[in-house]
């Protein structure tokens, strides 16, 4: 709505010329129509609305000495209907207003017939000084950012809306011959997917950059803020293996559930490897510390993965309103954290008891 449109998706086609846009709108609508993925194609206005014309002719008042106000005057009190005067019924007071009747009115004939007054005693008829006609315009004259437009108002099947978008770009770009000056733009859902993505294309990355400043600044140490860093590729794996298993497309929702799901598997990792560091100031050799931290820690994780991931089921089994929103960030998360449990329980302990002993073995050497 913010688009102008009601649509899902608009298809906007600017130019200057309407009749120009009309049968542009008329060939991409057809290309739409056989696009998989709409189920609804239609035009934004339905064809032109009539509209009568009438033009006095100049020669003909100048003859008669009547002015174009005079004509203006008495067509718009016979079509619009003009006020004569106020009748008064005790404290009400009710105006009286004049105008041919309905079935006069739209009859040309009978509009032609109109007397027009000249001088004192002459009446003229309407025909003999304007002449009538009735023309299709366009209405109302649609513009955006000063450009005049038609637009196509399509609601879709499917979910993907960018691939609906990039398929039908291309077959129109390969079936419609585009005139200088004239283009096609998608708005609506996908416009807004765009901006979207613009902003997490800033969001993602800052987010991530200050998930791994915390950690530094937590440990002191690059080596073991990586080390912690690593759960979250494999939560991300788990996330889009969850949105392919339920057919689900990336969407903007299931983007921002990968950044919660960045927080959660950083959690998981920094609270084991905060207890290896605890058991090894107490003087433990590495692989004990391991062994004695992944047991210790093994309920809490699994409580944080457990909290977080039935927390989001309802959202995931989601029909109500809304569910197109949640059911893509419940998926991802779940999915996600599923996966990331697994490399902190796993993965992340080998991996830690390795880059730990390689590295003191060459403060040894040195």
């Amino acid at each position: 709505m913010l688009e102008g449109t009601k649509a899902e998706l608009a298809v906007k086609i600017f130019g200057d010329d309407y009749d120009v846009l009309d049968k542009l709108a008329d060939q991409i609508k057809s290309i739409l129509e056989k696009t998989p993925g709409a189920e609804e194609v239609e035009h934004e206005t339905e064809g032109r609305t009539p509209q009568l014309l009438i033009e006095a002719r100049h020669d003909d008042l100048q003859r008669y000495g009547l002015s174009a106000v005079e004509v203006n005057k008495a067509v718009s009190a016979a079509l619009a209907g003009k006020v004569v005067g106020t009748a008064i019924e005790g404290e009400k007071r009710y105006q009286i207003a004049v105008r041919m009747p309905e079935q006069f009115r739209a009859d040309d004939e009978k509009i032609r017939q109109l007397p027009l007054r000249v001088g004192d005693h002459g009446l003229l008829k309407l025909g003999e000084v304007a002449k009538l006609k009735t023309v299709e315009v366009v209405e109302p004259i649609l513009r955006d950012e000063g450009r005049r437009r038609a637009a196509l108002l399509v609601n879709l099947s499917t979910r993907d809306v960018e691939g609906f978008v990039r398929s039908a770009e291309h077959r129109i770009k390969q079936e419609v011959k585009m005139p200088e000056g004239y283009l096609v733009e998608f708005g609506g859902a996908y416009k807004n997917l765009q901006q979207a993505r613009a902003r997490l294309m800033v969001v993602v990355p800052a987010a991530l950059a200050l998930i791994f400043i915390l950690i530094f600044l937590a440990f002191g140490s690059i080596r073991q803020a990586l080390l912690v860093y690593t759960g979250i590729p494999l939560a991300v794996t788990g996330g889009v293996l969850s949105l392919w298993l339920r057919g689900m497309p990336f969407s903007i929702t299931a983007a921002i559930g990968f950044i919660a799901l960045s927080g959660v598997a950083a959690l998981n990792g920094l609270v084991m490897i905060s207890y290896f560091n605890q058991l090894r100031e107490q003087g433990k050799d590495v692989r004990s510390a391991v062994i004695e931290g992944s047991l210790t820690r093994l309920r809490p994780v699994l409580m944080t993965a457990a909290v977080a991931a039935f927390g989001f089921i309802p959202m995931a089994l989601s029909t109500s309103a809304g569910a197109e929103v949640q059911r893509p960030l419940a998926t991802v998360v779940i999915g996600g954290i599923l996966s990331s449990t697994f490399l902190t329980l796993v993965l992340l302990p080998v991996l830690y008891e390795w880059v730990e002993r390689k590295t003191k073995a060459k403060q040894i050497a040195a």
